[in-house]
C-alpha cells in the first residue's frame, strides 16, 4: 500500500475551531456533525414510509463526504482490491474513534461482513424506532464501498435490537472477488478432545 493511503492516530483526533464554533477531524477540512441517536430514531415521524431509504441515503452521503475529505483528489476506484480492503478498515477505525461503536470487518471471497458492537442504538434498545440507526450504519458502510468502487449489495443479517451481540451487515460483491491473500482466515476452534486426552 502506498504511503499516501496510510493514516495515524493523529489523523482521527477531533479538533475544535472556537472561532467558527466547529469540530474538525485531524488537520483535514472535514467538519463533524453532532447528531443524537434519538434524532434519527424520531425521524420516521417526520419522513413516514420513506424514512428507511432516506436514512440509508444520509449514511451514503456521510461516507462520500468523509472519503472525499480524508483522501482528497484520489480516484480510489483505480486502486487494487488489497488496497481497498486496507482503506475500508481504516475508515471503519475512524468511525469507531468518532463513537459509532466497536467496528470489525471480515473479508471473504465474495462478501464482506461488518459487525457493530455497542451500536448507537444500545441505549434505546426498547424503542422499536431504533432500527433507523441500523439503516444509517448500512448506508455508511455501503457508501464507503461505493466510494472505493466496490459494487456490493448489503443487508443486515444480525441485529443488536433483536438480541444478537452485535449488528452484522453482509455486503455481497456483485463483480469482483477477493484473492486468497485478502481473505480473512476462519479461526479454528481448538480440538477439546485432543487437548483433554493429552492431560
Amino acid at each position: 500500500m502506498s504511503k499516501r493511503l496510510k493514516k495515524s492516530k493523529k489523523d482521527d483526533q477531533i479538533v475544535i475551531d472556537e472561532k467558527k464554533g466547529q469540530l474538525y477531524i485531524g488537520d483535514k477540512d472535514l467538519r463533524l456533525l453532532m447528531l443524537r441517536p434519538i434524532d434519527l430514531i424520531e425521524f420516521t415521524e417526520f419522513a413516514g414510509t420513506n424514512a428507511e431509504d432516506i436514512i440509508i441515503w444520509v449514511g451514503k452521503s456521510l461516507s462520500k463526504y468523509f472519503i472525499e475529505n480524508l483522501l482528497p483528489e484520489k480516484d480510489l476506484s483505480l486502486e487494487d482490491l488489497s488496497t481497498k480492503k486496507i482503506i475500508f478498515i481504516n475508515v471503519l477505525e475512524t468511525f469507531e474513534h468518532l463513537g459509532y461503536g466497536i467496528l470489525n470487518s471480515k473479508f471473504k471471497k465474495d462478501n464482506i461482513l461488518v459487525s457493530v458492537e455497542n451500536p448507537l442504538s444500545s441505549e434505546d434498545k426498547d424503542n422499536i424506532m431504533s432500527k433507523n440507526i441500523c439503516f444509517l450504519y448500512q448506508g455508511l458502510f455501503n457508501g464507503v464501498l461505493e466510494q472505493l468502487g466496490i459494487e456490493a449489495e448489503g443487508k443486515e443479517i444480525k441485529c443488536y435490537l433483536l438480541g444478537d451481540e452485535a449488528c452484522v451487515f453482509q455486503f455481497d460483491l456483485l463483480i469482483n472477488e477477493f484473492s486468497e491473500e485478502d481473505i480473512d482466515k476462519e479461526e479454528e476452534a481448538p480440538d477439546v478432545a485432543n487437548f483433554l486426552s493429552s492431560l
